[in-house]
């Protein structure tokens, strides 16, 4: 907006003016003075709120010089706490704008002025009771402080504060804060609040002022744990360094005591001291200690965690930032949308399983100057007080009023899904008055962000987070609603078009029913009948290429392919489509592929091939089939080649995958050759 529709007011801003009146503040003139001011935005609009509350241009003009030449004077910077002492030496007294932290020693109460840059300042006793914050890790305040020789500590303590005026709230009031949302609707309430975020409401969708909304989540809800990956510039970590001064933005790798305290319980770790723990560019904790996940993962699920003898819990959100740097549909075709964390984070899928929400960050527009707004919006400090006065509350309930969870939403889903809705209530219903409607929609919101992270698992191949199909019922109605994620594309990595000779589809089975799904390449040179195996190839899967390339080697003339295979070699490579390292046993494939490669015949498109064997070609079944067939019918299979003797497993699959994927049985491998081949 130019300089001159800035002044025009609409009637959103003359309400908030008038019911919230001295706690909001024109949020342009904070993009102003913080261009040239390294100053907490809290400082910026204590002052901006007391110096520019009026609609008369010229008297905000002469505020806003004020405001600068406040700064000038008043705003010690850390490298200069010395001049500031050797001012007020000189001059008796001066004015300063900085945190003042209160620590009783025996039975005297002495103030740390920080950037002040003295930690033994006389304070009056009255200040300590009225404003309780000055003892629970200070708080930002204009202060007078007068110098004056100290006769007891013989000049060593010359400093002594007059005055203490908070610039953060020092008290806050939850009744009238609830009480006045009101008087508002729910739309003007939930533009005001992303006005008050410093963006412009009204060129945007419902869906983004609500996604903007998730990221104010953390500080509303106790141990919410949130993770938003998306491209450069769209503000991510914006909320949790400059909207509440509770929160901490960790840039880079930290350490289990940082984060968890130290051993000896002498000194409290990060997420007992903050109400959000941010983590920004998270690439860069992948030079983090493994304990730190490992710590950071039982604090996800529980909010405590062991130090030593004891077991210690926390209240503080953790939120996660990353930046993405494909397209969201390049990510959903060819990997998952936690492919941008840090290995440690991304392998680990019990991790990601604790997060309660993506928010998908490339819906989220690169910050322009047209997607910030002129109008007024809350005092930041009054309304971060606000967010973390609604923490001691709950809403995880209120679902329960009109709706119920449908059946694939396991325990953990539940939880995240609740705190979400209880979040979003605490920020747009404070008084808890919520309508069905209302709540309907924030409700979907909550299972997207939750299923969008059960889908990503599902993706890297562990059969145990299969149910994605999220719902909930209305009570009344009893009618269902399914929600599902708007960037939800199929994958099809198996290919439905004609492949290369020598190219087959291939997959394995753990225990513990993760799948691992693979590309078998080979391909043929002038050689002397040797196999070559690409790198990557190791383990069971590397012994069971060989157990197959040998039964090839001893049955070349039987299979007709003794003069083609004797004059080559054969270079086998396998790519690992879900990229989670899961080791398969693809002996059939394998020998499947030597066969296409050296008669130059394709196999048929759309085609798993599943199975291993021996030295002998005798045929190795697999752990189950429901797994693999699952995956393979997720990503494009229209046929599956399968062991004989599996054929009593073929009773457990679903009625579903047998409707998407044929199964094509064989007992040897020659039939299995023979069967998927096309002769040319």
């Amino acid at each position: 907006m130019s300089s001159g529709t800035a002044l025009s007011r609409d009637a959103l801003d003359d309400k908030v003016n008038r019911l919230f009146a001295g706690k909001v503040v024109r949020k342009d003139l904070v993009r102003k003075v913080k261009v040239g001011a390294n100053v907490p935005v809290f400082v910026l609009e204590f002052l901006l709120g007391k110096y520019c509350a009026s609609s008369d241009e010229v008297a905000i003009q002469m505020g806003l010089q004020v405001v600068n030449e406040t700064l000038a004077n008043n705003y010690i910077r850390s490298d200069e706490s010395m001049k500031a002492q050797v001012k007020v030496k000189d001059s008796g007294r001066h004015t300063f704008i900085d945190k003042v932290k209160v620590r009783l020693v025996d039975s005297d109460y002495w103030a740390e002025v920080t950037n002040f840059g003295h930690k033994n300042v006389h304070v009056p006793e009255h200040y300590v009771r009225d404003f309780e914050r000055l003892v629970m890790g200070g708080i930002w305040a204009q202060v007078d402080v007068r110098f004056q020789y100290d006769e007891e500590s013989r000049g060593k303590n010359p400093f002594w504060i007059d005055k203490l005026v908070p610039i953060q709230i020092a008290s806050f009031n939850i009744e009238d804060y609830r009480r006045v949302r009101n008087e508002f609707t729910g739309d003007e309430w939930l533009d005001f609040i992303v006005r008050s975020m410093g963006y412009e409401p009204s060129n945007m969708s419902r869906r983004l002022k609500l996604l903007l909304l998730v990221r104010l989540i953390p500080l509303a809800e106790r141990n919410y744990n949130l993770v938003e990956l998306g491209p450069r510039g769209t503000g991510k970590s914006y909320v949790v360094q400059e909207v509440s001064p509770y929160s901490a933005l960790l840039t880079g790798g930290t350490t289990v005591p940082n984060l968890f305290g130290h051993m000896s319980g002498r000194q409290k770790g990060m997420v007992q001291i903050w109400d959000v723990v941010g983590f920004d560019e998270v690439a860069d904790l992948q030079k983090m200690p493994k304990e730190v996940i490992t710590t950071m993962k039982t604090y996800c699920e529980s909010g405590t965690f062991q130090r030593g003898q004891e077991a210690v819990s926390g209240d503080a959100s953790i939120a996660m930032f990353g930046n993405t740097n494909q397209p969201v549909d390049v990510m959903v075709q060819t990997g998952h949308l936690f492919a941008p964390m840090p290995d440690i984070i991304r392998d680990d899928m019990a991790f990601i399983d604790r997060m309660h929400f993506y928010l998908p960050g490339w819906e989220i527009p690169k910050m322009r100057n047209d997607l910030f707004t002129d109008h007024y919006g809350f005092v930041v400090d009054y309304l971060a007080e606000a967010l973390r006065e609604m923490r001691k509350h709950n809403f995880t309930e209120i679902i329960d009023r009109h709706f119920s969870l449908g059946a694939h939403l396991n325990a953990r889903d539940r939880k995240a899904v609740r705190k979400t809705v209880s979040g979003l209530v605490k920020i747009l219903f404070p008084h808890g008055e919520v309508s069905r409607e209302e709540l309907a929609e924030i409700l979907e919101l909550a299972l997207e962000g939750r299923r969008r992270v059960k889908e990503q698992l599902k993706k890297m191949g562990s059969f145990e987070y299969y149910h994605t199909s999220f719902s909930y019922t209305q009570q009344e109605t009893g009618e269902d609603k399914f929600v599902g994620v708007p960037e939800q594309g199929g994958r099809d990595l198996i290919s439905t078009d004609p492949l290369a000779p020598g190219t087959v589809y291939s997959a394995g089975v753990t225990s513990d029913g993760a799948v691992g799904l693979y590309r078998v390449e080979v391909s043929i040179s002038s050689g002397t009948g040797k196999l070559k195996l690409a790198g990557g190839i190791a383990g069971a899967m590397k012994e069971s290429v060989q157990r197959a390339f040998s039964f090839l080697q001893s049955k070349k003339t039987d299979l007709g392919i003794a003069r083609d295979l004797d004059v080559s070699d054969v270079h086998v490579e396998v790519i690992d489509l879900l990229a989670n390292r899961i080791g398969a046993e693809v002996g059939v494939a394998f020998f499947v592929a030597c066969y296409s490669a050296l008669r130059k015949a394709p196999v048929s498109p759309g085609l798993l091939i599943l199975g291993d064997m021996s030295v002998q070609g005798n045929i190795k079944p697999l752990r189950s089939l429901t797994e693999p067939l699952q995956v393979a019918k997720d990503n494009g299979a229209k046929r599956a080649l399968i062991p004989i003797e599996n054929k009593r497993n073929f009773l457990d699959v679903s009625a579903d995958i047998m409707e998407h994927v044929d199964p094509i049985f064989f007992g040897d491998p020659k039939t299995a050759a023979l069967k998927v081949i096309i002769a040319s």
